[in-house]
């Protein structure tokens, strides 16, 4: 503990920030250099995923998931309840989506076989409803002192979350205050975000000189894919301060998940926010550089001696990326495909929320990754709309779902709210780019139609719980009664490995 603590206090120091400002700069000079070289191109398009889920108890209350479950398996996250899974990259394919997809079920087998020894099950959700047995406010709320230091007993031990949660707290008065509809409260550290899990499509591109144009035809893609994907409609019940709860109902957000996540840090800098168009690859550098700088670290400070040849030459400027939070965010760096003597360039697809079902998982993943590259093969328009009706159209999303007002361009270069119009395009865009890919048309059924029946019957995962909440409160039940019994449905029905959409 006595190490653990010597790194958080140091990563708060202004000397450290200074070196590590220092070592950003210079270290996104020679990037940016390599970047002109032609270093970050490779052979073809990749893809990746990363997926967080959360365990619970035999009485599907929260819990957390014990040391066995990380043996190789999948990785810690921001909560002691909290997991990652991720898969390897591997070529945008036919091949490559198997590849993904056998990849993320094998390894949420192991992690689901190895929390069943405990008692315990991992869930694929975007927001834990049930509270653990000494319930949300003293789960996230318990935290203690130590030499000057806030540390918050249900965050995992890591000295990066702690040196962040200590600097965001520096900035807020000591608490968090999160305000969605019915809750309004201060939290003595940003675990409160640790209510919501979510899944990250990635999609290398393969030419550095053309990402500017996949990643601004994505932003204008995030409206629509998100409403289709929303599944964070409420927070635990005794979070609430309410009287009648079919206000609640009416009146909260579909996804959840976007407001907790911006409200834990932003309160501090406006880090997690919808993003900024890029006119070239080397922007993506600039704006990280000057992004505000959040618990820096030197890299000798962390005993690490099986480093990639990237993390070796750019260890700050990666870590700095740690901290750079945007909807959709430029990766330079990673491991490409061909796994030869170059980095590669890829887009972070980040709003989605977790998924119910593995299936439902890939098929987003063939979703973003089919429509940004159909789109930009067929030289589609939705580049030019602007920026702020991309962003409008994303956070109605996040209020409304499926019943929100987008904004699109269409093939013929008319702008349109119309949703009907808008789906039409996107899955027909997107079966263009799978197939651009040589993605045979049964994969893409099995991925993609499970998605557009969501749209046809105007369903998602949180019209879904908001429907099974309000038949219980129909009938007479209390609120925390009626949202653990559709948590519980909800629970024992994504373990069918059915699609929401046969959720009858």
């Amino acid at each position: 503990m006595a190490e653990f603590i010597d790194l958080v206090a140091r990563s708060l120091r202004e000397e450290t920030r200074s070196e590590f400002d220092r070592r950003v700069d210079e270290q996104a000079a020679r990037l940016t250099d390599a970047l002109q070289t032609g270093r970050l191109d490779s052979p073809g398009f990749g893809l990746g995923i990363e997926l967080e889920a959360y365990a619970v108890d035999d009485k599907n209350r929260l819990a957390r998931v014990p040391d066995s479950v990380f043996d190789g398996h999948c990785d810690r996250e921001l909560g002691e309840h909290n997991v990652e899974l991720h898969t390897d990259p591997t070529p945008f394919d036919d091949d490559g989506i198997a590849a993904q997809a056998a990849s993320l079920r094998q390894d949420y087998r192991t992690a689901q076989q190895a929390a069943a020894r405990d008692g315990l099950e991992i869930v694929l959700d975007s927001m834990w409803t049930i509270p653990p047995r000494e319930g949300s406010d003293d789960y996230l709320g318990a935290v203690r002192e130590s030499e000057g230091l806030s540390i918050a007993e249900n965050m995992t031990s890591s000295p990066r979350y702690c040196a962040i949660d200590n600097a965001v707290l520096g900035r807020t008065g000591g608490s968090i205050p999160l305000s969605v509809p019915g809750v309004d409260r201060r939290f003595p550290s940003l675990l409160f975000e640790s209510l919501a899990s979510s899944i990250q499509p990635h999609l290398q591109v393969p030419d550095a000189e053309a990402f500017p144009r996949y990643y601004n035809t994505a932003l204008g893609t995030l409206g629509p894919v998100l409403a289709l994907a929303t599944n964070s409609p409420l927070l635990p019940p005794d979070l609430y301060a309410i009287d009648d709860p079919s206000d609640v109902l009416e009146e909260t957000h579909h996804e959840l998940r976007i407001p907790v996540f911006e409200q834990s840090i932003n309160r501090a800098w406006e880090k997690v926010r919808f993003p900024d168009e890029i006119g070239s690859a080397a922007d993506t550098v600039d704006r990280l550089v000057a992004d505000p700088t959040c618990a820096p670290f030197l890299r000798e400070w962390l005993r690490d001696d099986d480093r990639e040849t990237f993390a070796d030459q750019f260890w700050e400027l990666d870590h700095k990326r740690g901290t750079y939070w945007r909807w959709l965010r430029a990766v330079i760096g990673g491991q490409p495909v061909d796994r030869g003597d170059r980095w590669s360039i890829r887009i972070e697809y980040r709003p989605l929320p977790t998924q119910p079902t593995i299936r439902e998982t890939i098929g987003l993943q063939c979703l973003v990754v089919g429509l940004v590259r159909g789109l930009c093969v067929a030289d589609h328009p939705l580049e030019t709309l602007d920026r702020d009706a991309a962003e409008r159209s994303f956070y109605s999303a996040v209020e409304d779902g499926l019943e929100a007002d987008l904004a699109w361009i269409t093939a013929d270069g008319d702008r349109t709210t119309d949703s009907s119009v808008i789906y039409g395009e996107l899955f027909e865009y997107a079966r263009r780019g799978l197939r651009e890919q040589g993605v045979s048309s049964e994969t893409m059924e099995e991925y993609l139609a499970p998605l557009e029946t969501r749209w046809t019957d105007r369903t998602t995962p949180s019209r879904w719980k908001l429907d099974r909440v309000a038949d219980r409160l129909d009938a007479g039940k209390e609120f925390d009664e009626s949202v653990r019994e559709m948590q519980s449905e909800y629970i024992a029905r994504a373990k069918t490995e059915e699609p929401l959409t046969q959720w009858t």
